[in-house]
């Protein structure tokens, strides 16, 4: 049998006050239909990276729900995680290969794995290619299965893609964070795009006083007497960590006490990390003003929370990113960012907001002095970051997603008589679904009106709408 993971209880109504109401009324006329479903999240950790945070949130609320949601964890020994971390960054286009051993050990895992998921279930989320093989080794049952990719597999290495689309034809409907991750030929016939979101109250997202947050910064050895800039990840090299320390020996050229934090998730489907966090360590070798902190070292999510609320600027110097919620995080706090110009950073950052796009070191450099040197304006930044993490990045509105996407699978192979749902709501360029749209965030083609989350949104669906609007529609 697979591992269960504990989560605990959590209501929806604690988000009242907190995250739009609509949204929260929203969900509760969808979940009615969904009262008594039985639903699976499958992923590889139950801990050390965004899908996990995800999960622990999300799957107490479908319980509140009246949902029955289990969250369980595949197993594998270390040749399969060195495996799929390969796959993992081949599907975001690093030359990685698979050779025939390789690919026999991730069959004999995922084999092992389908065979120890021995309950029933009315809907499956697989979560990244780990998990993927085990529906056509299992077989679908009665069950819905939906596979959730959270990285970018725009462009994948051919070979490796080829190996593992082999084994996602089954799949009922594929979720993908933006529209251009979509592979182009993807053998799921009902594609969702749905952004991921991040819970604000949960430890690393809820209130911190700042007196809490300093004493808890002070305790682990940062000098709060001195600015310090953070970038908070796991140790990847989609996350260049060594990229953010060339910027901020720049910026230190011209703020000579400035103090840079690197704080890294070091997770269970991840052996690369740790040589990423041995040449971070040699970077940052004799420099008393790199800190470098991991969750295996104590540093966890009140610590990340204190971090992003006391931060000067938050960096996520992505090169290529699945969404990189650690930008919602910090905007949420009112913390601006500097951020790469990959994945979902551009819509969390939409219409000017949060902070600065960059795209190399020189940038990353220059826009961390900018703020630095213009705390006014980081600051209002920060402040219309916070208003778009809390229209458009907050759990809810995930949750919403998920529930209107398992009631349009209903109505396909019903569960019981499912209402038709509306996607009137739902920008077509992002996949969110959007609350009171503001007059000149909608678009009307054909006699219909879109809704958008951002002018961003809005200029690309006029740009090139036959590209999210199906040809009926």
């Amino acid at each position: 049998m697979l591992q269960t993971v504990d989560v605990g209880e959590r209501s929806l109504e604690t988000y009242r006050g907190v995250a739009p109401g609509e949204i929260l009324d929203e969900i509760l006329r969808h979940a009615e239909d969904l009262r008594g479903a039985r639903v699976l999240h499958l992923n590889a950790t139950p801990y050390g990276g965004g899908v996990s945070e995800l999960l622990r949130s999300l799957v107490p609320l479908l319980n509140d729900l009246g949902v029955a949601a289990d969250w369980k964890v595949i197993s594998g020994d270390d040749a399969f995680f060195h495996v799929t971390k390969t796959m993992h960054n081949a599907l975001q286009g690093a030359a990685r290969t698979l050779g025939e051993e390789e690919k026999h050990t991730y069959l004999k895992n995922s084999r092992q794995n389908a065979a120890n998921l021995e309950e029933e279930y009315d809907f499956v989320f697989v979560h990244d290619p780990q998990p993927a093989a085990i529906l056509p080794m299992r077989g679908r049952g009665e069950a819905r299965w939906i596979w959730r990719c959270h990285i970018d597999t725009s462009s994948p290495e051919r070979g490796v893609w080829e190996f593992l689309r082999g084994y996602l034809g089954d799949y009922d409907a594929a979720v993908f964070t933006m529209q251009e991750f979509v592979p182009p030929d993807l053998p799921v016939g009902r594609v969702e795009i749905i952004p991921p979101a991040i819970d604000p109250l949960s430890p690393k997202n809820l209130p911190l006083a700042e007196s809490i947050a300093r004493q808890v910064l002070d305790w682990i050895g940062v000098r709060l007497s001195q600015p310090f800039i953070t970038q908070v990840s796991r140790f990847d090299p989609w996350k260049d960590p060594l990229g953010v320390i060339e910027a901020y020996r720049l910026v230190r050229e011209e703020v000579p006490g400035l103090q840079l934090a690197l704080v890294g998730s070091m997770a269970l489907d991840d052996p690369e990390g740790w040589e990423i966090y041995r040449q971070i360590q040699e970077a940052a070798t004799n420099d008393p003003l790199v800190h470098v902190f991991t969750n295996l070292t104590g540093v966890g999510n009140i610590e990340v929370n204190a971090f992003q609320r006391l931060s000067e600027v938050m960096v996520q110097k992505s090169i290529r990113e699945g969404f990189g919620l650690v930008v919602s995080e910090a905007l949420w706090k009112g913390t601006p960012v500097v951020a790469g110009r990959a994945g979902g950073i551009p819509l969390q950052m939409a219409d000017g907001v949060g902070g600065i796009l960059i795209e190399s070191v020189e940038e990353c450099a220059e826009a961390i002095l900018q703020l630095l040197r213009d705390p006014r304006r980081a600051g209002e930044l920060g402040a219309r970051g916070r208003e778009r993490v809390r229209e458009h990045f907050l759990l809810p509105r995930l949750l919403l997603n998920e529930l209107s996407l398992m009631e349009e699978l209903a109505r396909e192979r019903p569960l019981r008589r499912v209402p038709a749902v509306s996607a009137s709501r739902r920008d077509p360029v992002c996949g969110m679904v959007v609350g009171n749209a503001h007059p000149e965030l909608t678009a009307t083609l054909n006699g219909r009106i879109y809704h958008f989350c951002s002018a961003a949104c809005r200029a690309r669906f006029l740009a090139w709408p036959e590209r999210y609007v199906p040809p009926s529609g």
